[in-house]
């Protein structure tokens, strides 16, 4: 049995995918960029909370030489006040399940199924807007048709590993900005930092990462690459964060001393809102991702959200110490100049995994993300907002087709 770990997305994924993904046509009325022409044409249903005259978040980054951008999926999509939020606001989509195994090899022994990839590709390519995709291996994201069993016990694993990263990354070959290539493979308690209860550690082996590796190199030269892992800016009850932080090194100068093509680090920055300032080792932290920065690592902030245990139920009270700790996380995260881009996981109280995988005891709607569920800003929406406005400015790694 692995050790627990936070709850997982898995969960939240296929459940909801479940219920509202029979059919994604993502037809229907262009949207664009700007904010004019998000505005919805007569007739349609205007936004609850929505404000798309406001400046964008994703202009707001450009400016200062950051992208911004977040998670969706094609599911979310469907629903057409969301995702005029999602083209006003983000210049890169993370794809949150649409690539994950559970929709590519639904069950051991089925062949690709590029459906879902490919419509969310659309949305974002009609947008002008970038693709952050994931992940291509993770010991999670297999669904329902995937036991233990054939995880843990697949004689053909490496071939399997590799021909999927191959495949699917040649699939998208030129289409992708950055891959996230293996994900939360780090274990701060293991000599060489890597996890052993991650079914392929167990059945590839150690080289497993390096492999993966130079498979989606050599499928796409010009996609960057991504190492992403958590846990790196507050202690939990299982890892501390200097721990977690000193392996993940670890992993990476064996990675880069054997020639392994690992370009960008993926922070995920889930964090954790009740003493959020107390807890976060600023100064430890701005020197781990100097250390990332020294080791000529791109850092991309990958799934930002905030949250909220140990907060009193009151809306008013939780929400102002959201938007703290992402105050005070940005503040830190955005003086280093390697950082290119931040992703926040859902701009929405609507769609967070944290509500059906780990929801509150007392109840109460987790509220972790810019926009509550009227998809009305709130005060961690200003916190992100001038978090960015006040982002020293830096070379921009990626131009989204918009900004041209």
């Amino acid at each position: 049995m692995s050790r627990q770990r936070m709850p997982t997305r898995r969960s939240a994924l296929v459940n909801a995918a479940a219920n509202g993904l029979a059919a994604v046509g993502l037809g229907g009325r262009p949207l664009s960029g700007s904010a004019a022409q998000a505005t919805p044409a007569a007739g349609e249903a205007t936004p609850v909370g929505a404000d798309l005259s406001t400046v964008p978040l994703w202009r707001t980054a450009a400016d200062r030489g950051l992208v911004f951008g977040t998670s969706t999926a094609t599911w979310q999509l469907e629903d057409a006040e969301y995702a005029r939020l999602v083209d006003h606001e983000a210049a890169i989509l993370f794809t949150e399940d649409d690539l994950l195994w559970y929709r590519l090899r639904p069950e051991p022994g089925a062949e690709l199924d590029f459906t879902y990839g490919d419509r969310f590709f659309a949305f974002a390519e009609e947008r002008g807007q970038l693709v952050f995709a994931t992940h291509l291996v993770w010991d999670e994201g297999f669904g329902e048709g995937w036991t233990e069993d054939d995880l843990f016990g697949m004689e053909d694993a490496r071939s399997l590993m590799l021909d999927t990263v191959e495949r699917v990354v040649g699939h998208y070959r030129g289409r992708v900005a950055g891959w996230v290539v293996v994900n939360e493979a780090i274990d701060a308690h293991e000599a060489d930092g890597l996890r052993r209860d991650y079914p392929w550690y167990q059945t590839v082996g150690p080289d497993y990462v390096a492999e993966a590796f130079r498979v989606a190199r050599a499928a796409d030269p010009g996609a960057l690459l991504v190492l992403n892992e958590f846990g790196f800016e507050t202690d939990d009850e299982y890892d501390a964060a200097a721990d977690k932080q000193a392996k993940a090194l670890v992993v990476l100068d064996a990675l880069l001393a054997d020639g392994v093509p690992v370009d960008a680090f993926g922070v995920q920055a889930h964090l954790d809102a009740a003493g959020f300032a107390e807890k976060f080792d600023a100064v430890g932290y701005q020197a781990f991702l100097a250390e990332l920065a020294d080791r000529g690592m791109t850092i991309l902030i990958t799934e930002l959200d905030v949250l909220d245990d140990g907060l009193p139920e009151d809306i008013p009270t939780r929400d102002e110490a959201i938007a703290d700790a992402y105050r005070t996380y940005l503040d830190v995260a955005l003086a280093e100049p390697a950082v290119a881009a931040v992703m926040t996981f859902g701009l929405s109280d609507r769609y967070t995994w944290l509500q059906e995988d780990y929801p509150r005891e007392d109840g109460a709607a987790r509220r972790p993300l810019p926009y509550d569920e009227e998809l009305r800003p709130k005060p961690a929406y200003d916190a992100l907002a001038g978090a960015l406005e006040a982002a020293p400015e830096r070379d921009p790694l990626w131009q989204a087709p918009r900004a041209g």
